[in-house]
Order: structure tokens, then C-alpha cells, then sequence
């Protein structure tokens, strides 16, 4: 059995360009092609799809991690519904207020509608 040198991974737009080229190949045979495998110590080839997947995405400019916070903490999308507590209060979430970039102290007015609650900014501009 002839060894085969490992190859770098390709990343960027090599690895488009790579990957355009194998268009007849399985994913599986791409990936080894563009260097996503290892060799274990029996001498078994092993894919690393997840890898190759990743390097796929990033060469494409997807950007799948969102902007968390110094202590790697992302939370819980915002999801624009909220409910009353069981004490009647209205609690606005963390993901809302990082979105305004609020600060404590911020104040805001309250105006009642028929079915809704609308929140203004006390000094800031008016932007609708």
C-alpha cells in the first residue's frame, strides 16, 4: 500500500476553487482531496467532514457565531414576545436592551394603546 503525504487543508477561496474542480467527487472524496482527513495510528483514513464542512462556510463568508459577550455567554435570541409575570409585571430582557444598547438609568415613556404598550425613549431622536 503506497503512503500518501497528508496534505495542508485548504481554506479560503483555494478550497472553493478545489472543491468546483471535484464536482463528480462524494463529499467524502472531496474532503480527503482538500486535506480533511487524518491517519490513525493502525494507518486508517479518517474523514473529518465537520472540518471540511466549517472551512466551507467560512470561505463562503457565512458567519454562523454571533457576537457574544467577553465571557463567551450568548443567551437566548430575542424573540420579540413576551409575557405578564405572575406579579403583573412586564419583564424586557437582556437581548433586547444589548440590541438598543441601553443603559441602566435609561428612561423611557409609557403610552397604553388599545392591544399594545409602546416604549419611547426619554430624550432620545425620533427615528420613524
Amino acid at each position: 500500500m503506497a503512503t500518501k503525504k497528508k496534505i495542508e487543508p485548504l481554506t479560503g477561496d483555494a478550497l472553493l476553487a478545489k472543491v468546483k474542480e471535484l464536482d463528480t467527487y462524494t463529499k467524502e472524496e472531496k474532503a480527503r482531496e482538500c486535506g480533511y482527513y487524518t491517519v490513525t495510528k493502525n494507518g486508517v483514513e479518517r474523514v473529518n467532514m465537520m472540518k471540511f464542512y466549517n472551512a466551507l462556510i467560512e470561505a463562503e463568508g457565512v458567519e454562523l457565531d454571533s457576537n457574544t459577550s467577553a465571557q463567551g455567554r450568548g443567551g437566548r435570541a430575542a424573540t420579540y414576545r413576551i409575557s405578564v409575570q405572575s406579579n403583573g409585571n412586564l419583564l424586557i430582557g437582556s437581548a433586547y436592551t444589548k440590541k438598543m444598547s441601553l443603559q441602566p438609568g435609561d428612561e423611557f415613556e409609557i403610552s397604553l394603546g388599545r392591544k399594545h404598550i409602546h416604549l419611547k425613549q426619554v430624550g432620545a431622536d425620533d427615528e420613524e
